[in-house]
């Protein structure tokens, strides 16, 4: 089995011109089979790579030849096999999180301390504070002997944990030296530069961090492992893996000594987290609640931004213009819209050259098109947990809200909010819920579990129960609708019904309540899973959805897909959900709270709420 080589690197420089770099480093690095990720923004460059040694040296040479990357100095740890999946490049404001405008380490950094100097002064037990200035779950794993920690749940928390926590050390009247420490050095250069601004005197950082220092140095001084960000969790003083792992549920590193541990359930608990199932569920909810509201405040497609929406080309499309291949996948949109969108020059490929309208395409070939100044319309983020575990999480998600990107939203939606929030992991909906739809919707946590859950929607092993008030009142109890849909949308994005050459349908449906109003509350059970199907199916008989948009009442058809924030509600609601859990293979089934719909909805007064 090969060696492979693991470098970690990080360098303050101002850079321009990120997105043709990014796709250049992203296509050598996938050419020479490296994976890991590199974080580029105008403050510098931040990376984990890992490969073969001679690609790696490639690699490096290729980013010193960029202006301000010159000193550009790895730290190297070898490996037995391959630590990442992928291979990422990424645009960030910053390449480590911590939202002082300020502090700009390309300009300041406190002074540097080498590996060699900070085991001197230890040996000598010279007066020194050392401050580690990383994350509480990191530090768990191990650290200097004697240091000072902040328990941080994350680095951007360290100005309000400075000015809480250590308020002793700016008193000191001996002003000995605090060394800084984190993994690599990085956090420490902005740290640094921080804590002096703050009125602390004498900080020092250790250059390179823990792993320089292991290179340099090896383990004296030092009690543990270092946590290092990527599948090997942690490394001994010789930068060799160990055999710890992490916590799913609070993410803490396990040595074989934790593992032993009773407490530790493997995808429950571990001895850091450990409480009972009740409390250990409402906690984990509750930060990931937080998290979400993180992750909509602001909501993230409030700010300007330029999007990009790529485009595969397939078999069927080889060798038409690049015109006539949008117009054929999204033939909802005019051809002279189409026209118009290409005379903006708002098309390149995927190496960033701009195409023009009757470029010629080939099977394979990736395309973008551009939306610059790009904002998004409001959307509902109030998103609720109602169960997580190691394979699944159980979402209620609220209206308006899509579920993927499409149309004028790309990131206010479901899927890129949970990505924010579940980072670095990023859960995928095993299955579709219309933007206007309340309810459930289940997504999966890795792409392993999505094979195990989503053949299940496919073939119809999933039970869906749905809530709908619609208007007027059927003359049975008991009905069914087996109308086929349309397999492409119409001019507006909507599906309808096809008797000759639509896809089968079906939908069954029970009247629960009848109202005074000629409104009428109705299970729906949605056998198939056809675009828009129970909306269409329920128009089609004569019995639109109170609040729909598109499917208005005589048959007639709206003009807007996604209703706005203010709009009154669309009656229609994701209430149970059955399926074979994807890690145990038992049935389970998940409920929604009922729906709170107001009081007026399309002109009718509603006599009931439903909590």
């Amino acid at each position: 089995m090969p060696v492979i080589t693991n470098i970690a690197a990080y360098q303050f420089a101002t850079l321009a011109d990120l997105k043709p770099l990014r796709e250049r480093l992203l296509a050598q690095c996938k050419a020479w089979k490296l994976k890991g990720t590199i974080l580029l923004s105008p403050e510098g460059i931040n990376l984990f790579v890992a490969g073969e040694k001679m690609p790696i040296e490639q690699l490096l040479t290729l980013l010193r030849a960029i202006p301000g990357l010159e000193k550009l100095t790895p730290k190297y740890s070898e490996s037995d096999h391959q630590p990442f999946t992928r291979m990422l490049v990424r645009l960030k404001k910053e390449i480590i999180a911590f939202g002082v405008q300020s502090i700009n380490p390309a300009q300041h950094t406190s002074p540097k301390l080498s590996a060699q100097t900070l085991k001197q002064w230890l040996d000598e037990g010279k007066p020194i504070t050392l401050l580690d200035t990383r994350n509480d779950y990191e530090v768990k794993l191990g650290t200097f002997k004697g240091a000072r920690s902040l328990d941080l749940d994350h680095f951007r928390n360290f100005p309000q944990a400075v000015q809480k926590s250590l308020t002793d050390l700016k008193n000191d009247k001996e002003q000995k030296p605090i060394v800084m420490f984190c993994t690599g050095g990085i956090r420490c250069e902005k740290a640094g530069a921080f804590m002096e601004r703050e009125g602390f005197s004498n900080i020092y950082q250790l250059d390179g961090g823990i792993l320089k220092y292991f290179e340099e140095c090896g383990g004296e001084h030092y009690e543990g492992e270092c946590f290092v960000f990527d599948q090997r969790v942690g490394v001994d003083p010789a930068l060799r893996e160990t055999e710890s792992i992490q916590c799913y549920v609070c993410q803490a590193p396990l040595n074989p000594n934790d593992q032993k541990d009773e407490r530790f359930i493997p995808g429950k608990s571990c001895p850091y987290c450990f409480a009972a199932t009740q409390e250990q569920k409402t906690k984990v909810l509750a930060k990931r609640h937080e998290a979400i509201r993180h992750a909509t405040t602001p909501l993230p497609g409030s700010q300007p931004y330029e999007n990009h929406r790529p485009l595969m080309i397939s078999s069927a499309h080889d060798g038409k213009t690049l015109l006539d291949c949008y117009c054929d996948i999204f033939s909802h949109i005019s051809r002279e819209e189409w026209s118009q969108r290409f005379t903006k020059n708002l098309f390149q490929n995927e190496n960033g050259y701009l195409v023009t309208s009757n470029h010629v395409v080939k099977t394979g070939e990736k395309y973008i098109q551009i939306f610059p100044e790009n904002t998004e319309p409001d959307i509902n983020p109030n998103i609720e947990i109602l169960h997580e575990d190691e394979a699944i999480l159980v979402i209620n998600k609220p209206a308006p809200l899509p579920v993927h990107p499409s149309g004028r939203f790309n990131r206010n939606t479901l899927q890129y909010i949970l990505h924010q929030a579940y980072a670095p992991q990023k859960p995928q909906p095993a299955h579709r819920l219309d933007a206007n739809t309340t309810g459930l919707i289940v997504c999966t946590r890795t792409r392993h579990f999505a094979k195990l859950l989503q053949p299940q929607f496919e073939r119809g092993k999933v039970e869906k129960t749905y809530l709908a008030r619609v208007q007027g009142q059927p003359a049975k109890e008991f009905f069914i609708c087996e109308a086929p849909i349309s397999f492409e949308p119409t001019q507006l994005g909507a599906r309808i019904i096809d008797e000759s050459h639509g896809l089968p349908a079906r939908t069954e449906f029970k009247v629960l309540q009848r109202f005074p109003n000629k409104t009428t509350l109705i299970e729906v059970k949605p056998i198939t899973g056809r675009t828009n199907q129970i909306r269409l199916h329920l128009w089609h008989m004569g019995f639109p959805i109170c609040g729909d948009p598109t499917y208005l009442p005589n048959q007639k058809l709206g003009e807007i897909q996604t209703l706005t924030i203010n709009d009154p509600p669309l009656c229609l609601h994701a209430w149970k959900i059955s399926f074979n859990h994807p890690l145990h293979n038992n049935r389970v089934v998940f409920e929604t709270p009922l729906p709170n719909w107001p009081s007026r909805i399309s002109n009718c007064v509603m006599e009931i709420n439903f909590q």
